[in-house]
């Protein structure tokens, strides 16, 4: 799966080369208030601008649904792209992405040069991965490199079906970096490996537990799915997110872990109110009790300070750390100490520290421990999908070694 071609085993000296990027970035009037995925993408850019290549960029940004929506043009990421590069980005303003304007700029390059398409998401084909507008991206080129994780859970036009119409199809140094990480810890992992979930539901996180339980040598589950594995061991949660109809599902996990001889650790202790903070960032009264002891009506919303002991420990000894969703409500001030240390163990730790994209990543950067980490997935369901042993489309597309 894992034994791809990369931008490194390829020379596209005068060739054209389409690049499947990341700029799904957050816009507000037309302003981008984030751009490491842009400044994440330069490298892969920058070394087929140095070998020669007619660059040409593409990417959705948003969901605008298969129609043009001039809020989520790629129009103001030419423009910084331009500026982050030091050269002009040519945008090709083709609603319908390859249209005269992209044609037309492309006939035009010259080796060095760089033009980036319209949002793909315009065309409704893209995320239905449609024979037509894979073969029109396909025309453009004679090289198609994938370097956008966090979409290659989904089989697309531009990360996909685009591939079926070159020849030569690799990925760039984004996607390798993510393969070597979240590949090597899921399937071959320095040991002692822990993994660490949290986040809210229990749903979310059924076949990840199931695959993580085989491959790693401790779990550990905290954030809001806890307490439904809290409840399957006979305890009283009050008003804590629970569901229900996974209380069988939590039973056989736990007998598994014994199976196996895993260590499968729960919070001991948890921090509940007595209602979810409104506004989320709101002053709350809360207290630190035992998980068999926790108040009728209150709800649990932090591991304990026990627990955040317990789990930092676990941490301390392992080789391989892949952490995916936070202990509490990290948003609020009150009920971030589980997800900081959390965090803190894994920013003092020797080990490999993987970060599963989407709320974990959010809560490490902005708990200020981003540089410490081995590495943060740019990709929350790639990542998640990555963790549950699946193949990814946007990866398995890519040409073997």
């Amino acid at each position: 799966m894992l034994n791809k071609k990369s931008v490194d085993d390829i020379n596209v000296k005068g060739q054209k080369v389409l690049v499947r990027c990341d700029f799904n970035v957050p816009l507000i009037d037309g302003k981008i208030t984030d751009e490491n995925r842009l400044v994440a993408a330069l490298p892969t850019i920058k070394k087929l601008i140095a070998d020669g290549g007619k660059v040409i960029l593409c990417s959705h940004l948003g969901k605008p649904k298969g129609e043009p929506v001039p809020a989520m043009s790629l129009a103001p990421v030419a423009v910084r792209l331009s500026e982050l590069l030091g050269q002009d980005v040519k945008f090709a303003a083709d609603d319908n992405v390859v249209g005269p304007n992209a044609t037309s700029a492309v006939e035009a390059m010259q080796d060095g040069d760089v033009v980036l398409l319209q949002n793909t998401r315009y065309r409704v084909e893209e995320t239905k991965n449609g024979e037509e507008f894979s073969k029109e991206l396909a025309s453009l080129c004679d090289v198609f490199v994938n370097d956008a994780f966090g979409t290659a859970h989904r089989a697309h036009c531009s990360n996909v079906g685009v591939t079926q119409y070159v020849d030569t199809a690799v990925v760039g140094y984004l996607m390798q970096k993510e393969i070597d990480f979240l590949g090597n810890a899921v399937n071959n992992p320095e040991r002692p490996f822990v993994a660490i979930l949290g986040g809210a539901k229990v749903a979310d996180k059924l076949t990840v537990i199931d695959n993580l339980l085989e491959k790693c040598d401790t779990l550990i589950i905290g954030g809001g799915m806890a307490f439904t594995f809290e409840k399957a061991r006979g305890n009283e949660v009050g008003k804590s997110l629970v569901d229900d109809s996974k209380l069988d599902y939590c039973k056989e996990m736990m007998a598994k872990a014994e199976k196996l001889g895993k260590q499968l650790l729960l919070p001991a202790d948890a921090v509940v109110a007595k209602e979810f903070p409104n506004p989320i960032n709101a002053d709350i009264d809360v207290d630190n009790v035992l998980v068999d002891a926790i108040p009728a009506d209150t709800m649990g919303l932090d591991i304990g300070s026990k627990a955040a002991v317990e789990f930092a420990d676990a941490v301390k000894s392992a080789k391989t750390v892949v952490w995916n969703g936070p202990m509490g409500v990290f948003e609020n001030p009150t009920l971030a100490k589980g997800t900081i240390a959390v965090a803190k163990a894994l920013a003092e730790t020797d080990a490999t520290t993987i970060i599963g994209g989407g709320d974990s990543a959010a809560a490490v950067n902005q708990l200020g421990f981003g540089a410490q980490m081995s590495h943060i997935s740019t990709g929350g369901g790639a990542s998640l999908e990555f963790l549950e042993g699946k193949d990814l489309p946007g990866v398995v597309a890519a040409n073997d070694k």
